[in-house]
């Protein structure tokens, strides 16, 4: 692929000491291994995004900065909640990368499928949106909020593929 943009991932923090570390290594191999098939720029981060923790997480982050190319840290002063934490690493990095993907801290998202959202973006797709292959335990409402999401996204003008996939 001929246009190598950079892509950020943004993974909000909260109290996650315990699964960081393992976190970088496999979200670093994963850029490594997209970056050496040309899909995504050698400029691409892992941006996490500490939510106030009182564990451990913002030296990890900082130890992880200080030896890793690939990790970035943004620390917020206070707990302002998951989606706050997102938005705010979304707001920071949207100047600096071509492509943004959010992921939780625990790798509860499937990391294999970044190069299939990656290929979808490349293919034309202005949001590329994992969902699960069944949403039986979900309650109607989010049911019905998720189905009102991909209906108004695309009433909006916006090309949006969606990558099913299984979660654990």
């Amino acid at each position: 692929m001929d246009m190598q943009k950079i892509l950020y991932i943004v993974i909000p923090c909260y109290n996650e000491e315990a699964v960081i570390r393992e976190t970088e290594k496999r979200l670093s191999i994963k850029l490594k291994q997209m970056e050496s098939r040309g899909l995504v720029s050698d400029k691409s981060r892992i941006v996490f995004v500490d939510d106030g923790s009182v564990d451990q997480t913002w030296p990890l982050i900082e130890e992880m900065y200080r030896k890793n190319k690939y990790v970035m840290g943004i620390k917020s002063s206070k707990n302002r909640g998951h989606q706050n934490a997102l938005l705010e690493g979304l707001m920071t990095v949207k100047n600096d990368c071509d492509m943004a993907v959010s992921m939780d801290a625990d790798l509860q998202d499937d990391i294999e499928v970044l190069d299939t959202f990656i290929e979808k973006h490349y293919a034309g797709c202005d949001i590329v949106y994992g969902v699960r292959n069944s949403r039986k335990t979900d309650t109607p409402f989010k049911r019905i909020t998720a189905e009102g999401f991909y209906k108004g996204m695309a009433l909006l003008g916006f090309t949006l593929c969606i990558i099913m996939r299984i979660t654990v």
